[in-house]
């Protein structure tokens, strides 16, 4: 099953405990399989403008919504492959459009596309990079490197990453069904080379799954969510990153107009 770069479809997520994903599991285990990464840890990097624009219209639930991500499966280093991802979410309907490219590549033009005031060698160095992108993905550099113009300021803001088991159905490889946990995200070292650490974004115990299809979910699936009584639920990770950092920015503020302090104030809110 290759990687695809162009999806369309629809994505439902549901939340629960690790002992119901296992019993999920044994269920669809005689009509779904492994998917080519398995078992895999995902970094994802998200960019957004300074006031977060993109992270506020997701929680807003809007009829159209879009995110701008980089991507690794497992820590990435030089020339391992990185995945360059704009998604956009329609009346529910999900297009994601990515590209594939060396982490060392992908490095060099998010800086030079996240830059303002390019120097004429700089200009010069992003146009080949562009260049170097054909047919397919070539129209896809241009829709990414767009964004960074629709929202001036686009830079990384925070990284996400977890667990992930995925699954595809043995008879229609457009249905399938990931399992995240272990569910962590910072705001610092903003690097997909870094390393796996972070706060945890959800108990330790809770998974979250999320259901791919490109139409109706199969009967057998609809008679396990069924059983083990699950409904849909409505959960960004990156979402819900944004407001865990922007809860404890207000909670500064409040400590600050209640000691009467001005100006910055560093550290870290341990509990809000």
């Amino acid at each position: 099953m290759a990687d695809q770069m162009i999806f369309k479809r629809y994505e439902m997520k549901y939340a629960m405990d690790s002992e119901t994903m296992m019993a999920v599991e044994e269920e669809m285990a005689s009509y779904m399989e492994a998917d080519p990464h398995g078992h895999s840890r995902i970094q994802s990097l998200y960019f957004d403008t300074p006031n977060y624009i993109l992270a506020r219209r997701s929680l807003e639930h809007p009829l159209y919504k879009e995110k701008l991500r980089l991507r690794s499966y497992g820590i990435a280093k030089v020339g391992s492959p990185t995945f360059l991802e704009l998604k956009k979410k329609y009346e529910s309907v999900v297009y994601k459009r990515r590209v594939t490219m060396e982490e060392d590549v992908s490095a060099t033009y998010l800086r030079l596309a996240a830059r303002e005031n390019l120097t004429a060698e700089e200009e010069l160095a992003k146009k080949v990079l562009l260049e170097s992108f054909e047919g397919r993905d070539g129209q896809i550099m241009r829709e990414i490197d767009y964004s960074f113009s629709r929202y001036p300021g686009l830079a990384p803001r925070k990284l996400l990453m977890y667990d992930r088991d995925a699954f595809y159905a043995k008879d229609d490889h457009e249905f399938r069904v990931t399992f995240d946990s272990n569910i962590l995200w910072r705001n610092t070292d903003l690097d997909l080379t870094c390393g796996f650490y972070g706060e945890r974004l959800v108990p330790q115990d809770r998974v979250l799954m999320e259901v791919k299809a490109g139409g109706a979910i199969p009967l057998y699936f609809v008679e396990i969510l069924k059983k083990y009584n699950l409904n849909e639920t409505s959960f960004s990770k990156y979402g819900r990153a944004y407001q865990v950092d922007d809860e404890r920015d207000k909670g500064w503020e409040r400590v600050r107009r209640e000691a009467g302090i001005h100006g910055n104030v560093n550290g870290v809110l341990t509990a809000m």
